[in-house]
């Protein structure tokens, strides 16, 4: 099965607009984009939590997307570039903001909940980093005992 939305020809700035109104019907309330080398490569917001605003960070990763398109030989070639990877991540990140709103929708998750791992800590890591940090420290130590 390959990547979803390989063939997109919807633009990223069309589609991180999308991603902001979701948001903005949310309870987010400040949302920017990073951008990497002029390409856009991230999205940061603020929500207001029951623990007062956190900051998140759901990066945007073009170049894993590149390699899983040129890993996949039904993606026809001409597809496989940065450009085309950057709309591909851009909509697989939509879609995955979707499924994840629908839900809090529903009533079975908060959004604060869904997006944990890409809540930033004080030192400016997500909590996802932070975690795989504290694993690869805890191998660390393991292999020199």
């Amino acid at each position: 099965m390959s990547i979803a939305n390989y063939s997109t020809s919807i633009s990223p700035v069309k589609t991180a607009g999308e991603i902001m109104k979701m948001l903005s019907t949310h309870g987010v309330t400040n949302i920017s984009v990073s951008y990497d080398e002029g390409v856009q490569s991230g999205l940061s917001f603020i929500i207001t939590t029951e623990f007062g605003d956190r900051d998140f960070s759901l990066p945007i990763r073009i170049d894993g997307v590149l390699q899983t398109m040129k890993s996949d030989h039904t993606i026809p070639r001409s597809k496989c570039t940065r450009e085309q990877a950057t709309r591909v991540a851009w909509r697989i990140a939509r879609d995955w903001l979707r499924a994840q709103l629908a839900l809090i929708e529903a009533g079975l998750a908060g959004l604060d909940e869904v997006m944990m791992p890409y809540m930033v800590g004080e030192q400016g890591q997500t909590m996802w980093e932070l975690y795989t940090g504290g694993q690869r420290q805890i191998e660390q130590s393991r292999e020199t005992s």
